[in-house]
């Protein structure tokens, strides 16, 4: 095991000391056991690093759902207002009230990514025409 120094400000410190009491662990095995925690969860992302404004989101169905980061707005939204509705990335910036930027790096992360979102597009037209 390798040794690092960490320097914690006081009042953070203070927190991490009583969540490690509470776990009935020492403040060590705490922010390791923290730190395992984080780095686990970073290597499970799945966001595409080529598509900064792009990440994912869990669904209703715990399923992970493509979206543009901080709208919560879904990449298939983006997707069918280009496609079905015929609209420019102007109209669905104005729209959704979002940059063109973010509706170009939406299309953008489609085309990349088709299969997955063209496959999620059939599954919501399937429960769609379900219902009818």
């Amino acid at each position: 095991m390798a040794r690092y120094p960490l320097n914690l400000p006081a009042k953070l410190k203070q927190e991490a000391e009583q969540w490690a009491a509470n776990q009935g662990v020492s403040l060590n095995q705490f922010i390791l056991w923290s730190v395992a925690e984080k780095v686990g969860t970073l290597k499970q992302s799945l966001d595409d690093p080529s598509f900064p404004r792009v990440t994912y989101r869990r669904g209703a169905a715990g399923q992970p759902v493509s979206v543009l980061r901080g709208t919560g707005i879904r990449i298939q939204t983006v997707v069918v207002a280009d496609q079905r509705w015929d609209l420019t990335p102007g109209q669905i910036a104005a729209e959704y009230g979002l940059t063109e930027a973010q509706v170009k790096e939406a299309l953008a992360f489609y085309e990349a990514h088709r299969s997955e979102i063209d496959a999620d597009l059939a599954v919501e037209q399937a429960m769609e025409e379900s219902r009818v």
